[in-house]
């Protein structure tokens, strides 16, 4: 058979024989490396072609916000991948948000349908926390119990979507190591002594002046508690933790919480 050369040479080769039986050898080993088992390749990811299974595991959580009448109830289901392997993984599959409340019912059904639809997605849904936490009430925030403020009802739930995903490992909660510890209780020992010593030096009477001052500040230093679950109702705001636990101690703002001073 003739063939035509309708392009310029560059190089030729001659075949010899020992070619011709390389070649015919090549194609058998050819399948042998096919058939290499890659560890790791049958491990599942999160992605929204993964089928919902017939039960979920999850958790509800409480939300009572001043903002609204009746309590909301979060409840965040998760699906577990790879189970009963060393790859096993818990990821959040949907979410669903309950209220006798009916007033915000058409932005809680679309907002729960948006995050169920992120979590499906797969990939990395932490950033879903920062956005909802950045949103802000234009009628103001309020402060949880323990002193945390919130600037709305959406940037809780947002709160409560960061807790859950901190349990099943999605979010890795820096620790305070020994020596911040250390500092905070020594913060907290040294504002309780200092309210403590105020509070015996004022006598019975001491508002007889009319001020009341030195009576509230004792009334200060009963609610301090050593494990910080509570704080002066005269603290402010801390701008690093956003707990109301921000106290002046010796001419310095310092927070009985995480232990933030501006003084360093």
């Amino acid at each position: 058979m003739t063939i035509k050369i309708s392009k310029k040479i560059k190089s030729y080769s001659v075949q010899k024989p020992e070619d011709k039986a390389r070649e015919a050898a090549a194609p058998v080993a050819a399948p042998l490396a096919a058939v290499v088992d890659f560890p790791g390749a049958d491990i599942i990811q999160m992605h929204e072609k993964v089928e919902r299974p017939e039960v979920l595991i999850g958790n509800t959580y409480k939300i009572k916000s001043p903002l609204v009448e009746h309590a909301m109830y979060v409840t965040i289901n998760d699906i577990v991948l790879n189970p009963g392997t060393e790859h096993e993984l818990r990821r959040p599959f949907e979410v669903f948000i309950n209220s006798k409340n009916m007033d915000h019912f058409q932005w809680i059904v679309a907002l729960t349908r948006i995050m169920s639809a992120v979590f499906r997605k797969g990939g990395d849904v932490t950033f879903l926390v920062d956005e909802m936490k950045a949103v802000f009430d234009p009628r103001g925030g309020y402060f949880k119990a323990g002193g945390v403020y919130m600037p709305s009802i959406v940037a809780e739930i947002g709160s409560v979507v960061e807790e859950h995903l901190k349990s099943i490992g999605m979010i890795i909660d820096p620790e305070l190591s020994d020596a911040q510890r250390q500092l905070i209780a020594e913060k907290r020992a040294a504002y309780e002594n200092r309210a403590k010593k105020k509070s015996e030096s004022t006598p019975l009477s001491g508002d007889v002046a009319g001020t009341g001052t030195d009576s509230a500040r004792a009334d200060e230093a009963v609610q301090v508690t050593g494990d910080g679950a509570s704080f002066p109702p005269s603290a402010t705001m801390c701008f690093k933790c956003n707990t109301k636990a921000t106290v002046i101690m010796d001419g310095c703002a310092t927070c009985l919480n995480c232990g933030y001073s501006k003084c360093g």
